[in-house]
């Protein structure tokens, strides 16, 4: 489910009233040391994506590609001819007939899951369409090939994985971001990369991502999971959900109850902004408003994003203004003592012409009902975790700028 930038499409936190933790450690642990380690770069503002490069095929290809937790399949622009692609050809994905899987495949099944693919001869190729909460949409064929990982042990596996060839992109403009390649899909189902590379013993289905302010990095398997210092929820589970969903939550602003109670949140990647439902939404613009009341802030326009503030002088940096706003939390009631905290710096950004805006958005706007949706703007400077083995989502502080060499 990517909401790109372009929609004004989501929180994170030092929580107020209470001393912030020290940032969680993140190295490999001994023992099982099958894991894939991938740089990420990117930022909420102004380029409004994160993405990893990533080789495919025999000669590897490098591409660019956008991580989202809320889609499962794995995309690239292909050159089977393309309609609405946005690279120049050299760069597309070019397949031969050897990498098209076909209609009976199961992994054809996973990608259509819940509605079986048409298949009026099993031996023809298999579909895939994605339609994206921005309007945008993905048409084309799921292929196989090679991915070459390189595993934190030093040795360089090299599954078969299979993805969609994309050749009949809309409002590309939208999605993914210029200048991706594609779509890295994170989600939960069998067609995620996360759930093929435990299907063949490559890394554990466990995966997890530090965005900071211009990188950052993504992992697969258990060995960059800390053991201790992280904060631990279930995954909601449903047959008709397949995103990382959690809850219910109670909303705290500056560590005080709020009233709103029941609130279940989706953990998504592809969008870059917070969404949340009419009522949610209302309550969180009303709390800060009041809370500014008095201060030396005032509305003003800014192309950025909706709701804005300047200040008696242009702000710099979020260290400017963060002071004039409080925190927000999300206390997830079936657990005990298990909070995502929300300070400013993960729900306002600063722009260019020196205003702080809001990213918390109206879901309701972008034709997400009553879904809430945490997006990377609250995900920054957070190790996150999601856990498929063990139906969990674990979050911890962590300075996700730090550069990482070899494992």
């Amino acid at each position: 489910m990517v909401l790109s930038a372009s929609l004004h499409g989501c929180l994170a936190a030092i929580g107020q009233g209470q001393p912030p933790k020290k940032p969680t450690s993140i190295h490999p642990r001994a023992g099982f040391r099958s894991s894939v380690f991938l740089p990420v770069s990117g930022n909420v503002y102004p380029l409004g994506y994160y993405s990893v490069t990533i080789d495919i095929g025999n000669p590897p290809k490098p591409f660019q590609l956008d991580i989202d937790t809320g889609s499962d399949l794995t995309w690239v622009q292909c050159d089977a001819p393309c309609t609405g692609c946005t690279l120049p050809r050299d760069q597309l994905y070019n397949p031969s007939k050897n990498n098209f899987v076909d209609c009976k495949d199961p992994i054809c099944l996973s990608v259509n899951s819940p509605n079986p693919p048409q298949c009026k001869n099993p031996n023809e190729k298999c579909c895939f369409q994605v339609q994206y909460a921005d309007h945008g949409s993905v048409l084309g064929f799921i292929v196989s090939d090679t991915f070459p990982l390189r595993l934190v042990n030093g040795t360089l596996s090299k599954p078969h994985l299979a993805f969609g060839c994309g050749h009949c992109l809309q409002n590309r403009g939208l999605h993914p971001p210029t200048p991706t390649a594609g779509v890295l899909g994170l989600g939960k189902s069998k067609a995620s990369i996360s759930s093929q590379l435990s299907s063949m013993g490559v890394t554990k289905n466990v995966f997890g991502h530090c965005l900071g302010d211009n990188r950052g990095f993504l992992f697969f398997g258990a060995d960059f999971v800390p053991k201790s210092g992280m904060t631990w929820t279930r995954m909601l589970q449903s047959s008709s959900d397949k995103h990382y969903s959690s809850g219910p939550a109670e909303l705290l602003f500056g560590g005080k109850p709020t009233g709103i109670k029941g609130v279940n949140v989706i953990f998504d990647t592809g969008s870059t902004y917070t969404y949340l439902n009419l009522k949610v939404y209302e309550t969180v613009l009303n709390l800060i408003r009041k809370d500014l009341s008095g201060k030396q802030l005032h509305d003003v326009k800014d192309k950025a994003l909706p709701i804005c503030w300047k200040g008696t002088k242009p702000f710099k940096s979020m260290r400017d203004a963060r002071n004039y706003f409080s925190t927000f939390a999300l206390s997830f009631t079936g657990s005990s003592n298990v909070q995502l905290q929300l300070p400013p710096e993960n729900y306002l950004i600063v722009t260019e012409q020196g205003n702080v805006c809001l990213g918390i958005l109206n879901g309701a706007e972008a034709g997400l009902g009553t879904t809430n949706v945490i997006g990377d703007i609250s995900l920054q400077g957070k190790l996150v975790i999601y856990d498929n083995e063990n139906q969990m989502i674990g979050w911890a502080n962590a300075d996700c700028n730090r550069k990482f060499g070899s494992f």
